[in-house]
């Protein structure tokens, strides 16, 4: 009795055929297919875990470089002359070759353009990329009732309503109606208002003013 269900348990797997395992029987394909699943489990990476971080990307090609900003400067075939920078506090930036150049009021494809013509004298046909790795001179300031609060790189043509969609929702504390911006005006603080609420409804968007450098916008 034992060969014969043994000998319809090979059949079955032979053809095909769902088996059921017996007593005394191991069913190979069950435990074929576990290890399998344990195997691809295994080798499947984990998600990745958000963690909020806001790196900031610079695709605006109107944006210019400012004091502090880092630059990443790229010259084809010349890694000794590729090189991160900051910005100085004077505005230049310092290369292999051309020494000092100036940086702050370029935007990066002008100041690729200006470390091209002064390599010129000194390589042939130089081919030069301008990145800004890290926006330090334009910030603006977020704080308050906000999933991120914390300092954000200031792109060109920022209103405050882009400014808030980059700052998380609003906890279940704020007032969006009685948002507004301070600014340093003259050496004196304003204060602009802004209700989201009408804000996004069309309402008054003379409130959606463009920001500055250094504004602070504050969610009670």
């Amino acid at each position: 009795m034992k060969k014969s269900a043994t000998r319809v348990f090979f059949l079955a797997l032979l053809m095909g055929l769902p088996t059921v395992a017996g007593p005394g029987v191991l069913d190979l394909r069950a435990q074929g297919s576990k290890d399998k699943k344990d195997k691809e489990k295994k080798e499947t990476p984990p998600a990745p875990v958000s963690t909020g971080e806001i790196k900031p990307t610079i695709a605006d090609p109107n944006y210019l470089i400012g004091e502090e900003d880092v630059l990443s400067i790229n010259v084809w075939k010349e890694p000794d002359m590729s090189r991160q920078v900051p910005v100085r506090p004077d505005g230049k930036i310092s290369l292999p070759l051309i020494n000092d150049v100036q940086a702050s009021g370029l935007t990066p494809m002008q100041l690729a353009d200006s470390i091209t013509e002064k390599l010129r004298k000194f390589i042939a046909d130089p081919q030069v990329t301008v990145i800004i790795t890290s926006i330090q001179s334009r910030r603006f300031f977020v704080l308050g009732e906000v999933g991120r609060a914390g300092a954000y790189p200031l792109l060109h043509g920022m209103t405050i309503l882009q400014a808030l969609s980059g700052a998380g929702s609003f906890t279940q504390f704020a007032d969006s109606k009685k948002i507004y911006l301070l600014r340093t005006e003259a050496g004196k603080q304003v204060k602009f208002p802004f209700n989201y609420k009408e804000v996004i409804k069309g309402k008054h968007p003379e409130q959606n003013i463009e920001l500055k450098p250094g504004d602070t916008i504050v969610v009670p």
